[in-house]
């Protein structure tokens, strides 16, 4: 006899045709079975994958762990920096005998010689090698700069904290300046305290050595920084009279005020973001002027993308306005004397 019936029908006995016989039984319980081991082995793999997860979680999360540990231990173990920058040149001693000075203070000290190629005198070229370098060195890390044409007068010596946690030593002279509109002040004193300076009696014309190096070495070696001697507010800090650059509907006013080191490239006091506002493409050709003389320049990215010894305008690595000839020097070739005024036309609609 042959039954045509569904599984459910001879599970519940409901055929009209009667109850199956127990062959019928026996198919029915190996299907039910059936189902139940692949209801099973899936619920297990679910099981399996959720477990996966929450182990890879915690290991990913025990790793970041360990990697933090590890980074701070490091950090512990580093010895502290002193980033040191004058205009002294080195064709003598002067930089060695400060140097000297701050190993025999800290002998654990990592000095990085920022440049000692500042051009004599310039603190606003110190002022802009400060602001550039910055943002690259950690919390922590003490700047000593002796850029300093008053050395001997009235001027003061001070310590200054930024709001990032750098410190430097240097005189009150103006190179704090970009620094501190940038990053802002956190505290300032004046340096007073004879037992972190060197020497029976002060040199009146090498501060670099008898007071700058000496108290950047006590501070990187991690002794309390108030006891330089007493508290400045921000604002009795001498600044540069430095006039911004300034955005109009004409377009863009501002000052060529250095060098990009032995290039001749000329450095801008003009924020790239700024100069985009005045809608040029790149490719496209920028209306300047530069002292009293116009000119056209491409927008380009970079010094090839304009044929060799034809000039160019850029947006340089520090984010400014640059203007460059490739392979050859855009102060001399137009016989540029800085500082000089910069004005660029909006772009013709």
């Amino acid at each position: 006899m042959s039954w045509n019936l569904s599984v459910w029908e001879i599970i519940d006995g409901s055929s009209r045709l009667g109850t199956p016989s127990g062959g019928h039984r026996l198919q029915c319980f190996t299907l039910s079975q059936s189902r139940m081991s692949l209801f099973m082995r899936d619920s297990y793999s679910r099981m399996l994958a959720v477990l996966f997860s929450l182990v890879m979680a915690v290991v990913f999360a025990v790793c970041g762990l360990v990697h933090r540990a590890h980074a701070q231990e490091l950090q512990a173990k580093a010895p502290p920096t002193v980033v040191f920058m004058t205009d002294f040149g080195v064709v003598d001693d002067s930089v060695a005998l400060c140097k000297g000075v701050m190993y025999s203070i800290a002998p654990e000290l990592r000095i990085v010689d920022l440049t000692h190629q500042v051009t004599p005198f310039s603190i606003l070229d110190g002022a802009r090698f400060l602001d550039g370098a910055t943002p690259y060195f950690p919390a922590g890390t003490v700047f000593v700069v002796v850029i300093d044409p008053g050395v001997g007068s009235t001027r003061r010596a001070v310590v200054v904290k930024s709001k990032r946690g750098q410190y430097f030593v240097l005189p009150d002279n103006g190179l704090m300046t970009l620094v501190q509109d940038r990053d802002g002040i956190d505290a300032a004193r004046e340096i007073t305290n004879r037992e972190w300076m060197i020497g029976a009696a002060l040199s009146s014309t090498f501060h670099g050595r008898d007071i700058f190096s000496p108290v950047g070495a006590h501070l990187a070696h991690g002794e309390d920084w108030t006891r330089v001697g007493p508290e400045l507010a921000a604002n009795q800090l001498i600044r540069l009279n430095l006039v911004p650059s300034r955005l109009d509907e004409r377009g863009l006013s501002g000052e060529a005020i250095a060098t990009d080191g032995p290039f001749g490239n000329l450095v801008t006091n003009i924020n790239g973001e700024d100069f985009l506002k005045l809608d040029y493409g790149r490719g496209q050709n920028v209306h300047i002027t530069i002292g009293k003389t116009e000119m056209n320049i491409p927008f380009v990215r970079t010094f090839s993308d304009v044929p060799l010894k034809k000039p160019l305008l850029y947006i340089d690595s520090r984010g400014h306005v640059g203007l460059a000839v490739n392979q050859g020097s855009f102060e001399a070739t137009y016989a540029i004397k800085l500082p000089v005024p910069i004005f660029i036309s909006r772009r013709a609609k």
